[in-house]
C-alpha cells in the first residue's frame, strides 16, 4: 500500500465497512487489462439497473396520475401539480446525491438510494385509493422525488471508475439505460391497465418492489467502493462562478429538462387536450412510452456525435430541430390533428435525447480548451489538465441538478397554460422561444468566431 494511499484513508473522518478498493489506476493500460476494466464493467453494469429503477419510481407519477378519476377528486391542474412536485424533489437532490458517492462510497450509496425507493413504492401501493386526501398525494408524489437523485450519484460513481478515453461512452450507457426507466415505467402502468383496469393503481407501484430489492441487493454483493474518491467543495464554489456554468445549465434544461419534463407530463396531455380519442387511460397508456424509450435510446448517439461533429455544432441543430418539432404540435393542437401531434412530440422526445448527449460532451470540452489555452501561455500542462477535470466533474453535477429543475417548468407551463386557454398552446409557444434562445446562446457563445472563444467545443 503506498503513502498516499494510507494517508487517503487516514483523512476518511469515519472509516466505513464494506469493499473498498484502495489501488485504483483506470489510466494505467497495463492495471485496466489485468482485471480494472472487468470491475469497472461490473460496476457500471448493476449502477445501470438501480438508476434504471430510481428513474422507474422518479417518473411513477406520470403515469399513476393516469388512475385517477372522478372518484379522486382531481381536476388537469392538480395532476400536473402532482407531476411537478417529483420532479423538484428529485432536482434538488442531484447535488447531495453527487456529493454522497465521495463521503460514503459508491458501492455504500448505491444500497441505500436504492433501498430507499421502497419508501415511495410501498406508500404508494399500500396508501392510493378513492377518497385519499389531494395533501397526502402531494406528499406521496414528493417522496418519489427520491429517485431522481440517484441518476447524480451512479454518474459520479462510474466517472470515478473509468479512464478519461472512456467516460464519454460509459456515461452515455450508464445515462441512457436509467432514462429508459421513463419509458418502462410507461408499460408498467400500460400491463396494469390491460390486465387489473384502471381500479387498482397501487399495483404499478408494487410491481417495483421486488425489483429496488434486486437492486439493493446486486450493489451489496457486486458493487465496490472506491478509497480515492474526494469530494471537491471548491470545485464546486469555483465553477459557480464561472459563466459556462450558467449556460450550460440553461441548455441543460432545455434538453434533458424537456425529456424529463415531457417524460412526467405527455399521458396526462393527451388525455386532456384529445379527450375524446383518449377517454380512457389505457388509450393513453398505449403511446406514453414511444417517446420516452425512443429519447433514452437515442441518448449514445447524441455523445458519438458530438465526438465527431462537435458537441456545439449538434447542440445547436438539435435545439432547432426542437423547436420545428413544437411548431409541429403548436400546429397540430390548433387544427386538431392527432397524427401531427404525435409525431411533433416524439420528434420532441428524440431531439431532447440527442440534445442530452450532446450538452454532456460540451462541459469536459469547455475545460480542456481552456486547459491548452493556459498551457500555451506557459502554465503547466499536468495542472491545467487536472483543473480541466477537476471543474468538468463539479460543473456536470451543478447542470444537472439545474437540468432536472426544467421538468419542474415544464408541468408548471402545460398547468398554466390548460388553466388559462383550456389548451397546452400557451406552452408549446413557450417552448418553441425558450428553444430559439438555447439555439442563439449556442451559436453566440459557443459558434460565433470571437475572441475567447473555447475551441473545440
Amino acid at each position: 500500500m503506498t503513502a498516499t494511499t494510507e494517508a487517503a484513508r487516514a483523512e476518511r473522518p469515519h472509516p466505513l465497512k464494506g469493499r473498498w478498493i484502495d489501488d485504483w489506476r483506470p489510466e494505467d493500460p497495463a492495471f485496466w487489462a489485468a482485471g480494472g476494466s472487468r470491475t469497472a464493467r461490473r460496476n457500471l453494469m448493476f449502477s445501470i439497473f438501480s438508476e434504471h429503477i430510481g428513474f422507474s419510481v422518479w417518473t411513477l407519477w406520470s403515469v399513476l396520475v393516469l388512475f385517477l378519476g372522478p372518484a379522486y377528486g382531481v381536476d388537469p391542474a392538480g395532476k400536473f401539480t402532482l407531476t411537478a412536485v417529483p420532479a423538484l424533489i428529485g432536482s434538488a437532490l442531484r447535488i447531495p446525491y453527487t456529493l454522497a458517492v465521495a463521503r460514503f462510497g459508491g458501492r455504500n450509496w448505491t444500497i441505500f438510494s436504492a433501498a430507499l425507493l421502497l419508501v415511495p413504492a410501498v406508500l404508494a401501493a399500500v396508501l392510493i385509493e378513492p377518497g385519499v386526501s389531494f395533501t397526502t398525494l402531494l406528499v406521496l408524489a414528493a417522496v418519489a422525488g427520491v429517485g431522481g437523485g440517484n441518476f447524480a450519484s451512479s454518474m459520479a460513481n462510474i466517472n470515478a471508475f473509468y479512464p478519461q478515453r472512456l467516460k464519454g461512452w460509459a456515461l452515455g450507457i450508464n445515462a441512457g439505460g436509467g432514462n429508459l426507466g421513463v419509458a418502462v415505467v410507461q408499460l408498467v402502468g400500460l400491463a396494469v391497465l390491460a390486465t387489473a383496469g384502471k381500479d387498482h393503481p397501487g399495483l404499478v407501484a408494487g410491481v417495483y418492489i421486488p425489483f429496488i430489492v434486486l437492486a439493493a441487493l446486486g450493489a451489496a454483493l457486486a458493487m465496490d467502493n472506491l478509497a480515492h474518491a474526494r469530494n471537491d467543495g471548491r470545485a464546486m464554489r469555483d465553477v459557480c462562478r464561472d459563466g459556462h456554468t450558467w449556460i450550460m445549465s440553461v441548455l441543460y434544461i432545455g434538453t434533458f429538462g424537456s425529456f424529463i419534463g415531457f417524460g412526467f407530463a405527455f399521458g396526462q396531455v393527451l388525455q386532456v387536450q384529445f379527450g375524446a380519442e383518449f377517454d380512457t387511460p389505457i388509450k393513453a397508456a398505449y403511446l406514453t412510452f414511444l417517446g420516452p424509450a425512443l429519447g433514452s435510446l437515442i441518448r449514445p448517439a447524441g455523445g458519438w456525435l458530438a465526438d465527431r461533429l462537435g458537441g456545439a455544432k449538434v447542440t445547436f441543430w438539435t435545439f432547432v430541430a426542437m423547436a420545428v418539432s413544437a411548431v409541429l404540435v403548436l400546429t397540430a393542437s390548433r387544427l386538431g390533428s392527432l397524427a401531427l401531434f404525435l409525431t411533433g412530440f416524439v420528434l420532441l422526445f428524440a431531439f431532447s435525447g440527442l440534445g442530452n448527449g450532446s450538452t454532456y460532451k460540451m462541459i469536459p470540452a469547455i475545460f480542456r480548451a481552456k486547459a491548452h489555452a493556459g498551457a500555451a501561455g506557459g502554465g503547466d500542462p499536468a495542472a491545467a489538465e487536472h483543473e480541466a477535470r477537476r471543474l468538468s466533474g463539479a460543473l456536470i453535477g451543478i447542470a444537472g441538478a439545474v437540468g432536472a429543475f426544467g421538468g419542474v417548468l415544464v408541468n408548471i407551463a402545460f398547468r398554466q397554460s390548460f388553466l388559462t386557454y383550456g389548451t397546452g398552446d400557451g406552452a408549446y409557444a413557450a417552448f418553441i422561444a425558450f428553444y430559439a434562445v438555447c439555439c442563439a446562446l449556442t451559436w453566440l457563445v459557443y459558434l460565433r468566431a470571437r475572441p475567447g472563444r473555447p475551441a473545440g467545443v
